[in-house]
């Protein structure tokens, strides 16, 4: 039986018990705070007029994600061997219990994740506390701090069909040529899609 939750942080965020789901999350302090606040006023106002198209929702994202790709010279934690191995681990260990993997990219600063929600799965709010707790945890004893490494919000979207599927899978896998470090998506290391969806 589909189930739906809703909570708000800063941004609302809808939740169903299954579907599949594009999710980015990224370090903390990744993006300067004074562009963020602005950044979320710009939300909130257009929310207050109407409710967002997917068209308005995809510019807010698009400028989020440029400031991020922006800030990569300044963070870069993720692509650091020893922390990239964490953050793949703990993408890969709900696979199978709570969701199906359909891909991923680990960019310098942040992370995007698809996946198809398993039944009797916790939600998502819990998978992702999850795996931002541990890999934080475990990130912060490599690099010697404390305190939350990761932000704590993340964005999160419901796939709604195959082809907002096809062009999210494309969209998280051509991060990395799109932010200039890599020349295809294949060159890139940190980039995963499901065998299955290969054809």
């Amino acid at each position: 039986m589909l189930e739906r939750h809703f909570h708000r942080r800063r941004l609302p965020h809808l939740y169903f018990n299954e579907g599949v789901y594009f999710v980015t999350y990224r370090v903390k302090n990744s993006i300067a705070k004074n562009y963020i606040r602005e950044l979320w006023e710009d939300y909130r106002l257009a929310l207050k007029d109407s409710s967002l198209t997917g068209y308005q929702q995809k510019k807010f994202f698009d400028k989020y994600e440029k400031a991020l790709n922006e800030n990569i010279p300044h963070c870069d934690y993720l692509i650091r061997p020893e922390i990239n191995k964490i953050v793949k681990y703990t993408i890969h260990f709900p696979e199978g219990k709570e969701y199906n993997l359909l891909a991923y990219c680990i960019m310098p600063n942040h992370v995007h994740l698809v996946f198809q929600l398993l039944k009797g799965n916790r939600g998502i709010s819990k998978i992702m506390q999850s795996i931002k707790r541990i890999s934080g945890r475990d990130i912060n004893r490599v690099l010697g701090e404390k305190g939350h490494f990761w932000q704590k919000e993340s964005y999160d979207r419901l796939v709604r069909d195959d082809k907002e599927l096809y062009f999210t899978l494309e969209y998280v896998l051509n991060n990395p040529v799109v932010a200039g470090l890599a020349a295809s998506q294949e060159e890139w290391e940190h980039n995963h899609i499901n065998n299955n969806l290969l054809y």
